[in-house]
Order: structure tokens, then sequence, then C-alpha cells
């Protein structure tokens, strides 16, 4: 037999901790763990001083349509990254022909390349050979209500509810995961418990997981959001005797609040577990703290009339300034706080990573005229990096990555000129805080964080662990070295430390350097039609 792949003298990182071991890989499955003996044919891949370990899933990620991009994958393969989890935040592309997700979300996904319609089934192929990671999706509710309900705020009718709970049954049949949230944009704003609730069953008779950006802002308002979580979770139970496991999205809030949060949600009997960032700031839409509901509902060329109309003009920077000034997250002193991340209108590219403070000065303008004004020529595809109120030292962090039920999730946003450096540093930095500096974490814990919780909370089969039979989804990992280099300053400075990879198989990065080759597919949920 030929085509054997062996990775010699390495240390495979399990449950019980590093052990000297060998592992061999055969059409996408690792077929042996230990001494291995050598064979005519074999690939050797010489791991000395590296660790094996099961490729990170990055269980939070808006890499939906740049999984082709090979800057875009070789910034999550330097990190060790091999599957990812899209549809966040209730936004993107299927279900409907990926033209909201395209529109609203521009400044976070951007458009998909190939995805023009088909629903979850062609989203997930469309991933297929055409990337050299893996990726599964969750059905974004918000997409959903915007193909069934358009941009209303009111409450949807009954059809309505029942033609969107039809959208999500179809992706949970496509191979969805799950289903995702997102409270705080549009149109998840509009989505009450109860229709979420109505979303949520067929997710729960499938088998799968309800992942929820909470409503609210995090932070101070984290209880809100977790109450309404309660809430959901029980109308669940109710209509369908099924239970619903629950995963929270970049929780963000001082650890007493997270740690009784979770005790909280643990205590009502709701299966919860939660991703959340080596990072103090966050990244999203700039219009998303500031513009009031009823004009960032709107078509991007009717919100920009608004913001250009000189009668509402004022009366509009007053209520964005109140909406600043009033968040959880930012407070009076938001110009400062507001980073500009991505400006899709050339004539503020000189703004990128400047804060709204200073951008405003040297443009001679009021901190909210200015935003109002790069909103405007950008046609809202404008993001921000967000500082918070009070930054929390690693340790804080640390406490909150203790918790068993955290995962690996990065949020990281690649586009921009100047964005969150999440996006190309969570992993390593993971690694290299929290495992070789800190100590939360020692490396069996990290495969417990970064791989196989997020394997089996998101149903993802024999992946998450290096065991004869699971699919070799690998990484070698200097320990002394692996670390994050991407700064708020260079955010996007590739990782180090990890220099080869392998998604089913096959090697996607030797050397510290992409192969070419594009294994990558579609994550279907297990029973699944494919």
């Amino acid at each position: 037999m030929t085509g054997r792949t062996v990775l010699r003298h390495g240390s495979v990182v399990s449950p019980a901790g590093p052990t000297d071991a060998d592992v061999a890989i055969e059409g996408g499955t690792i077929t042996a763990v230990g001494e291995v003996p050598p064979r005519s044919g074999d690939v050797e891949v010489d791991a000395t001083d590296r660790l094996i370990l099961p490729g990170f899933i990055d269980v939070h990620s808006h890499a939906d349509g740049l999984l082709g991009d090979p800057e875009v994958t070789r910034a999550l393969l330097r990190q060790g990254v091999t599957t990812v989890i899209a549809g966040q935040d209730g936004v993107s592309y299927a279900p409907g022909d990926g033209a909201y997700a395209s529109e609203y979300f521009a400044a976070i996904n951007g458009p998909h390349p190939a995805y023009r319609g088909g629903g979850v089934a062609a989203y997930l192929a469309s991933v297929d050979a055409t990337s050299p990671l893996n990726a599964g999706y969750v059905v974004p509710a918000g997409t959903v209500r915007f193909e069934v309900c358009g941009r209303k705020d009111g409450p949807a009718t009954d059809e309505e509810r029942r033609r969107m709970s039809a959208l999500v049954a179809q992706g949970m049949s496509d191979g969805a995961l799950g289903l995702s949230t997102g409270l705080d944009y549009v149109p998840g704003l509009f989505q009450d418990a109860a229709e979420i609730a109505g979303l949520c069953e067929p997710v729960a008779r499938a088998g799968g997981v309800y992942v929820t950006h909470m409503r609210g802002g995090y932070e101070a308002n984290t209880s809100a959001g977790m109450t309404e979580i309660a809430d959901i979770v029980r109308r669940v139970a109710e209509g369908t005797g099924a239970d619903l496991p629950v995963h929270v999205s970049h929780l963000h809030a001082d650890a007493d609040i997270v740690l009784a949060q979770l005790a909280l949600l643990d205590a009502a009997g709701v299966d919860a577990t939660f991703d959340a960032y080596p990072y103090i700031r966050g990244c999203t839409l700039l219009g998303m703290p500031l513009l009031p509901p009823e004009v960032s509902m709107l078509p991007s060329q009717e919100a920009v009339a608004v913001i250009a109309d000189p009668a509402a003009r004022a009366a509009l920077a007053e209520a964005c300034t109140r909406r600043a000034t009033q968040s959880a997250s930012l407070g009076p002193d938001w110009p400062e706080m507001i980073t500009l991340a991505h400006i899709a209108a050339p004539g503020f590219a000189w703004a990128h990573g400047l804060t709204l403070r200073t951008a405003a000065e040297r443009a001679s303008a009021s901190p909210i005229d200015f935003a109002l004004d790069v909103l405007a020529a950008s046609r809202l595809e404008c993001s921000a990096v967000m500082a918070v109120r009070s930054p929390r030292p690693s340790a804080e962090l640390a406490r909150i990555f203790a918790h068993p039920a955290h995962m690996g999730g990065s949020d990281g946003i690649f586009i921009g000129a100047h964005p969150h450096p999440r996006a190309a540093g969570s992993f390593a930095r993971y690694l290299r805080e929290y495992v070789r500096e800190l100590g939360t974490w020692t490396w069996a814990d990290a495969v417990h964080h970064l791989s196989a919780l997020p394997a089996r909370r998101f149903g993802l089969g024999r992946r998450g662990v290096v065991e004869q039979g699971a699919v070799a989804d690998l990484v070698l990992v200097d320990p002394e070295a692996v670390a994050d280099t991407a700064t708020y300053e260079d955010p996007r400075s590739l990782a180090v430390g990890i220099d080869d990879v392998f998604v089913d198989g096959v090697r996607v990065l030797a050397g510290g350097e992409p192969t070419g080759a594009l294994p990558g597919r579609g994550l279907r949920r297990a029973g699944a039609a494919r």
C-alpha cells in the first residue's frame, strides 16, 4: 500500500497530557497512534520537539465568504485553525440569494464570490474543494426573518412565523449545525423571545445548537441577555419536549458577572457553552452603536439619504450621540473608544486606524458629524474597533477562559484596511498567553477548549481528538515558539510557531506556507440530508 503520511517523533496531546508518539494518516483518517513501523512509500514529516494537536475549531468566525481567499486562509492556518463555524450573529448569505448579508454585513462578511442562492445546502457545497479549511454553518435567524418579513420592525404574524420555521427546518435538513441570532443587529433586534423560540423548535428537534449574540450589549447588561436565553429554552421545551443546547457568542463582561450568570443558567437547567476571545476590545459595524433602529433598518441608499438630509441631520446627530453615550459598552468617552477599521470610501482612507476623536479633529468636524459623514460616504459599509470602559487584565480573562464550558472563538473580521488583530492572532494568543505564560490551561486543556469541546458541541463527528479512527485534521505546534504577532497597530501580522497543518489528512501548510491543496469541505450535521 502507498499514500500513507507519518508524523514522526512528536508528542501527541491527549486528555492525559503529551505522550511521545508517531501518527499515521491514510485516506483522511488517523490509522495509528504510537510506534508506527516504517513502510515503503511512506511520506514522513519530522515532528521532533513539536506537539501534535487536533486542528482548532473557530466557533465564531466571519470568514463566511472568504474561505477561498489565500490571505485569509493563510492567517487562519498559521494559527492552527482547520474549521470555522460560519453564519454568525444572525446575518449571513443563506437562505435567500445573499443580497441582504452582502449589503448590511458588507463590512463584516463582504460579498460571497460564488453563492447566489440555493440555501444552506448550496452554501456548504460552495466550500467543498474550494478551500484548505472546513466550514460548518448555523442558520442566521436575521436572514431568515428578512427573507419572510423584509425590513418591517413589528411582530411577525403567525403565517410569517410558520414560513420562517420552515426555512430553519430546511436549513437543518441541509446540514446546518444550529441557529444563530444577532439581537443587536437588524432585523434581529425586532425578534422577541417567542419568535426566536419558534425558530429554535426545529433546531431542537434536529439536535442542533442555538447560538446567540445576546440582546443588550453584554457587559453590565449580560444578565438581561441570559434571562432571555433561559426564557427561550423554557419555551422550546414546552413546545417540543426537546432540550435546546445553547452557545453564547463572544461573551464579554467582568469575570464575576460571566461566572455568576453561567451558574444561574446551569441552575435553571440550561445546557450552555460560550466563546470568548483573548482581547479586550471588540469590533462591529460603526452604525450599530450609533444609528437608531429606524435608520439602520433602511436599505443603505435610503439610510444615506436620511443622513444627508439637512432638515433631519441635527436630530439624527443628537439621537446617535445619545445612543453612544448611553451604551453599556461605550459611554461618554465614545469618540476616543471607537477606532475606524474599514471605510468603503476612498476619500476617507486616511482615517483608517484613527479614533473618531482624532479623525474628526483632523477633518475639523465634531465626532458625530464625522461619523455620519463616513457612514454616508461608505453607504454604511464601515466597521470599527471598540474599546471598553474598564479594560480587563489577562488574569481577569483567565478566570473566564478557565471555565470548562469556554471554547475558542475569534469573532474574526477580515474585511478592512485596519481590522481587529483577533482575526490573525486569537488562537496563537490563547496558546502563548494562557498556556505558556500564565498557565491557565495545560496543553490538554487547550485541546479541550479549542478542539474537543467544539467538535462535540457542534456535532462535527470524529474531530477534536488525536486517536485512531479520527479525522486527520492536525496541527504541529512548537510549544516554545507559538505566538501571536498581530497588534492593534499591525493587525494583519501572522502568527508564528505553527508551520505544518493537515486537513482531512492533506498537508495544507508546510514550513509555514500554504501548499495550495484544497481539501476543505462544508461540514454537515450528522444525519442531515446530503
